[in-house]
């Protein structure tokens, strides 16, 4: 389990999990945002689609990488005491 898509799909279940999914409202760069997409990959990271509450507006917005480096860090743990 250690290609490069099936990283990419756990750490966007586990994204998810942590609030990153549609029909949900998050405050994300200073905004309110309900999401209308769950993460999908984004260049070097992941990014999910919002309306945002003020203007509504639709906005693509990128997860802050603190965040993904360390749910990659976690995934790769994970991956190798699987090994």
């Amino acid at each position: 389990m250690s290609s490069r898509s099936e990283k990419l799909q756990i750490i966007c279940q586990r994204l998810q999990q942590l609030g990153y999914q549609r029909n949900q409202r998050i405050r994300l760069y200073g905004e309110e945002f309900v999401l209308i997409s769950n993460p999908v990959p984004d260049g070097d990271g992941f990014a999910v689609e919002g309306v945002t509450r003020s203007s509504h507006k639709t906005r693509k917005m990128r997860i802050p990488l603190s965040l993904i480096e360390t749910l990659r860090k976690e995934v790769d743990l994970e991956l190798v005491d699987v090994a």
